[in-house]
């Protein structure tokens, strides 16, 4: 029988702290995305339908998961080194640009146009890239003469 993994209890503090993170406009997509997992989690959400809702794997959102049991809050953020931002490989370029020029029906997303944050999820859901802010991604439309509105 698989086990079933559940975030440990939430008190209202940590409950109030995962909402505001969620309802923020700013911020990492990654610690975004992580702290849904883990509101979704305290509510009874199982593994699978979380991973579906989220756009990533079951092994993912166990690993968060788990993660948040045992480190709290600080698992939420990645660990970013300092120094310049990360430069996208060529291989990496294209496929953000074929993406940002498809429908996001073509993938089975249900959207009718992409918005900066909605591709940029999408982006890191699908392993595109391992994280990328919304004015970086704007950016680097810009320069492969992709446009967007936020």
């Amino acid at each position: 029988m698989a086990e079933r993994v559940r975030v440990r209890d939430i008190d209202d503090d940590e409950g109030r702290r995962l909402l505001r993170i969620v309802r923020r406009e700013s911020g990492s997509v990654v610690t975004w995305r992580r702290s849904q997992m883990i509101l979704v989690s305290a509510q009874g959400m199982p593994v699978g339908k979380i991973a579906e809702v989220t756009f990533t794997s079951t092994d993912r959102v166990r690993d968060v998961i788990h993660n948040f049991n045992t480190d709290g809050f600080a698992s939420l953020y990645p660990k970013y080194k300092g120094g310049r931002p990360k430069t996208f490989t060529l291989p990496e370029r294209r496929e953000i640009k074929k993406i940002a020029k498809s429908t996001p029906t073509e993938h089975d997303v249900p959207f009718s146009t992409w918005s900066l944050s909605k591709l940029a999820d999408f982006l890191v859901a699908e392993r595109a890239v391992d994280d990328i802010s919304h004015e970086g991604l704007r950016v680097l439309l810009r320069e492969g003469a992709c446009r967007f509105k936020n």
